[in-house]
């Protein structure tokens, strides 16, 4: 296992010495595939996943098969929340959006530790804190702001998670994330397209312009950006 400053997860490398000292033994470190199910609505959650280069979904599904995310977890975060919390299973599925690597620790020993520990039991409570707001937000944004709006804040979140300028990821994808039809997901990418700020090529779209990528997005990607520097003192990217 890696010395804790080089272990790309924030969450991690944020507790105490000792308190990482006693997790090491029971992390392991993964490789997780882009389409992987961490976990399904309402599955008994053992697991819980520090991603470090991986980029994981929360996605809601409806009875008809429609999907929305409404979570976008990354080095700065944990999956496997409902662990701690008591409650040992989600109505969410939780999906590997980006491939990358991971640290897979026993969900036994993450509760175990919670209790034990005052630094990791406030470290997680302010990250809680912080998907709340990611959370709250996600559902405003939905519902008042522009497709280009919200597809511009959710690539800056992805980039942010993965650190990379080109990311994998098709229309329709995008669509399901956003809970919104394809089509509008192909205009809004175009429109971004024709100002040079992002170009879209066979499954892939890449940033050309970070900056003129924020002053496209609407409120939402700061504010929740801002949050989580403030109960953490980091952020995604």
């Amino acid at each position: 296992m890696l010395p804790q400053n080089l272990v790309e997860n924030r969450l991690l490398r944020a507790l105490p010495r000792v308190d990482y000292e006693r997790l090491v033994p029971y992390l392991t470190s993964m490789d997780l595939t882009g389409g992987t199910i961490i976990y399904e609505p309402t599955q008994a959650i053992e697991f819980a996943y520090f991603p470090c280069s991986a980029m994981i979904s929360i996605v809601s599904i409806m009875e008809n098969g429609a999907t929305t995310e409404i979570g976008l977890i990354g080095k700065e975060g944990i999956v496997g929340l409902p662990i701690i919390l008591g409650g040992q299973q989600h109505l969410n599925q939780a999906i590997v959006q980006v491939p990358g690597t991971a640290l897979k620790l026993e969900g036994s020993i993450l509760e175990q530790e919670f209790y034990r520990s005052n630094s990791l039991q406030k470290l997680l409570l302010l990250y809680i804190q912080a998907r709340l707001t990611q959370v709250s937000q996600t559902a405003a944004c939905n519902r008042q702001h522009k497709i280009e709006q919200r597809l511009a804040r959710w690539l800056l979140c992805v980039d942010d998670c993965v650190l990379c300028d080109e990311i994998p990821l098709t229309q329709e994808f995008i669509a399901n994330m956003l809970g919104t039809r394809r089509s509008g997901v192909t205009t809004a990418a175009r429109g971004l397209q024709e100002q040079k700020i992002i170009r879209y090529n066979r499954g892939k779209i890449t940033i050309l312009n970070r900056d003129a990528l924020e002053k496209a997005s609407c409120e939402c990607y700061h504010l929740v950006r801002d949050e989580l520097l403030r109960l953490l003192g980091t952020k995604r990217g």
